[in-house]
């Protein structure tokens, strides 16, 4: 499939300033070089712990926030290189959902016109063709469409969070980011949501970058699954692959972290896959450890680790597979045979 999104050894590196002159003393790499593909009609989740850097990836995906070093294409074009016009095609076929369904509203203005405001922007509609395409977004994402001229606080978080969602594909776009929009809900609430994204990827044919931090979802919802790390790229692979086979010990703690608190998990990573749970707080994105940065939190850590950084590569048998880890753990070895690349 050709890709619809590339990022290429994207960076971002926020300055650390000091005094009145504000001189640097430091930066904070909230992105270290992160290199995806992500193609047309697939889900790609990225996961991680807070800080890991899936918020600033997803502001970079969307245009919101520059790069300090490489490039973020969307159909082969770079979109820090994107003329005016070029620009306002963008935002009609990139869209984001933000994390919080309560701050992401205007509590002053009523949901149909929050819902409205892509179309007028876009100058899609107006008048009574505006309304109507209000309506049928609301009934899309399983909204009464009598409730248009309610305020947002008159709607529970799920009900907020379908209304950005509305306002999200009011134009149709092809890329649509979710950058963790079901973490501030009930978990009841957050398996409707993630149902309602699967329906409308499928209905809609949309692209999804799905952020969070919790695996199960991710899972649920995606085709592919990147896990991040201090601002890069760990482990790449089909969700299923990566759930039964993890190759990095990180992605192989956070799955049994989730099997910990779930008593039917089941797999060969249910009992931890011979890791302890993880342990720790990340480094400080300020002063990354050298070699691999999971180094210091991780069990099977040697004098190379601590020296090299390892390459995000595939092993024999799984080209789709992709660990950035000198010592593929155990627990993730491939069966022999076609099957291990599937």
């Amino acid at each position: 499939m050709t890709a619809l999104l590339s990022v290429r050894d994207a960076r971002v590196h926020f300055p650390l300033t000091r005094g009145v002159l504000r001189r640097e003393i430091g930066r904070v790499r909230a992105l270290d070089g992160v290199t995806l593909d992500v193609a047309a009609g697939e889900t790609l989740g990225i996961v991680g712990e807070s800080g890991c850097g899936k918020s600033t990836l997803a502001r970079c995906v969307t245009a919101l926030q520059p790069v300090t070093a490489g490039r973020v294409l969307f159909e082969g074009t770079d979109v820090a290189a994107l003329s005016r016009t070029g620009r306002k095609a963008f935002r009609r076929d990139v869209q984001i959902v933000f994390q919080d369904p309560y701050g992401s509203l205007n509590p002053r203005r009523r949901v149909g016109s929050i819902i409205a405001d892509p179309l007028a922007v876009h100058r899609v509609a107006s008048g009574e063709a505006l309304r109507r395409r209000v309506r049928d977004l609301m009934d899309l994402v399983g909204l009464d469409p009598s409730h248009a001229d309610r305020f947002p606080a008159e709607f529970s978080g799920g009900q907020r969070q379908r209304v950005a969602i509305a306002r999200a594909i009011a134009l149709r776009p092809r890329l649509l980011v979710c950058d963790e929009p079901v973490s501030a809900l009930d978990a009841s609430v957050q398996a409707q949501i993630l149902n309602l994204l699967r329906d409308l990827r499928d209905e809609l044919g949309l692209t999804i970058v799905f952020i969070a931090h919790d695996l199960p979802a991710v899972r649920y919802v995606s085709d592919r699954v990147a896990v991040m790390y201090l601002g890069r790229v760990v482990e790449l692979a089909a969700a299923e692959d990566l759930h039964a086979r993890p190759r990095h010990p990180y992605t192989a703690a956070l799955l049994a972290a989730a099997a910990a608190t779930d008593p039917a998990e089941t797999g060969p990573i249910a009992t931890g896959g011979g890791l302890p749970l993880l342990q720790g707080e990340p480094p400080s994105p300020a002063a990354p450890p050298p070699g691999c940065g999971f180094h210091p939190r991780c069990p099977r850590a040697t004098p190379l680790c601590r020296r090299e950084p390892p390459p995000l590569i595939s092993r024999p048998g799984a080209p789709a597979h992709l660990a950035a880890c000198h010592h593929v753990p155990e627990h993730a070895a491939l069966p022999a045979g076609p099957e291990a690349g599937s």
